[in-house]
């Protein structure tokens, strides 16, 4: 197949954020495919509608458009970008003469081009539903404009009508697009996965990253890595620092990444005392330093704001925790949640006490037999359920399917003509 793949936020393991796009592509072309990814330059803006720069990445055929985006873009700002990319994106992907159309949300506006792309072409879309747009949005009052809204939620429903297969990273967001009317026999649950082979390291890498701070040593570490955006409420970390720092002073609570919401995290840190003190924040790491920090940390944490839909997540961090063989730290429930509970490779964290957060911490940390048992648990389930090749495989099968299906139709309308 030759495959044309949307989407907006590519990242090769150089740069900073989830590769899940760059891991599903290569290990598609390792299976013989086609891949032409249409992404953005995020950090080149161009007044110009400039042309289109292509590069190979790991026999990727990457298609890079200029255009500007982070998480501190206000909301007209990141509607722009959007819009933008949607726009040059339509005409790229059309070009490129796809077999089949696979856009990856969010931003929800990649089923522009994808849908597009798709009618032109005469050819199939499948597309990827990393969070539910614009549901996220309107309910933590992001998108509190009417018409957008209407506007929004009018997009969402065209592009899961067109789209042959849709692909969701978790049961939860399953269940609110089949409650758009969808057929759930075209809705498959693909989620985020662990990536073995990036992650399995020597135990040396971890000693190498805690030998560069004076701060850390051979003390216990809380590692939280990823986006500091309004979702993600990174502040609730260092209010559990704050408790910590009475229960138990030696773990260092430590953040990794950047965002919208980091000068308020340090803001916070400060009020409560305990910025370079027992937490402490490294900014942004290219991907491929994920696997040092992560065998460095003693447990890895994923948190999200207290807005109920948020607990459908399916964030990287959680699956780069599982293959480092690390217990990791959740505080929004949900089907990982539970699953975390159920398997024992983990901490379900109360959402907003942080004071129990932090008795709950130290509680685990304190406890070697605990800690043992629960990166050993962490990996199993890792292997069993979200190892990587295994779910490329399923996204190929999806791909596949969309294709065949219109081969199928293809020839009853071949046939129809003939009588």
């Amino acid at each position: 197949m030759r495959i044309v793949y949307i989407h907006q936020y590519f990242n090769t393991p150089e740069m900073s954020g989830g590769t899940r796009s760059f891991e599903m592509a290569r290990r598609l072309v390792a299976s013989g495919h086609e891949v032409h990814m249409v992404t953005s330059n995020r950090e080149q803006s161009s007044s110009t509608d400039s042309a289109w720069q292509e590069t190979v990445e790991a026999g990727i055929h990457v298609h890079w458009l200029a255009c500007q985006y982070n998480n501190k873009l206000s909301i007209f700002q990141r509607l722009k970008a959007f819009s933008h990319f949607a726009r040059k994106a339509c005409k790229k992907a059309t070009t490129l003469d796809g077999d089949v159309i696979f856009a990856s949300s969010t931003p929800l506006t990649v089923g522009i081009p994808g849908v597009y792309a798709s009618k032109r072409s005469k050819v199939p879309l499948v597309f990827e539903v990393r969070d539910l747009w614009p549901a996220v949005p309107i309910a933590m009052g992001v998108l509190n404009n009417r018409l957008l809204r209407m506007a929004a939620i009018q997009l969402e429903r065209r592009i899961y009508r067109h789209s042959s297969e849709i692909i969701a990273l978790a049961p939860g967001m399953r269940d609110g697009i089949v409650s758009q009317g969808i057929n759930p026999e075209k809705v498959h649950v693909i989620p985020n996965s662990c990536d073995f082979g990036l992650f399995r390291v020597p135990d040396k890498l971890g000693q190498q990253f805690r030998s560069q701070y004076e701060w850390l040593g051979n003390r216990p570490m809380v590692t939280y890595t990823g986006t500091l955006g309004r979702v993600n409420n990174v502040q609730y970390m260092a209010q559990i620092a704050s408790h910590s720092l009475k229960i138990n002073p030696d773990i260092r609570f430590v953040v990794v990444g950047s965002g919208a919401e980091q000068e308020a995290i340090t803001m916070e840190a400060k009020r409560l005392g305990v910025l370079d003190v027992n937490f402490f924040m490294l900014g942004n790491k290219p991907k491929k330093e994920m696997p040092a920090i992560m065998s460095a940390s003693t447990i890895c944490t994923s948190f999200v704001s207290g807005i109920p839909i948020l607990k459908d997540n399916c964030a990287n961090k959680v699956f780069d925790s599982l293959a480092a063989k690390r217990p990791i730290a959740v505080n929004h429930g949900g089907w990982l949640g539970e699953l975390i509970e159920e398997r024992k490779c983990g901490i379900q964290l109360p959402n907003s006490n942080a004071e129990e957060a932090a008795r709950l911490f130290n509680q685990r940390i304190s406890d070697n037999k605990w800690m043992a048992n629960a990166r050993e648990e962490a990996v199993r389930l890792g292997e069993e359920q979200f190892n990587r090749d295994k779910l490329a495989i399923q996204l190929e099968s999806v791909l596949k399917r969309a294709v065949g299906d219109r081969g199928e139709e293809q020839t009853v309308e071949n046939l129809k003509s003939a009588a």
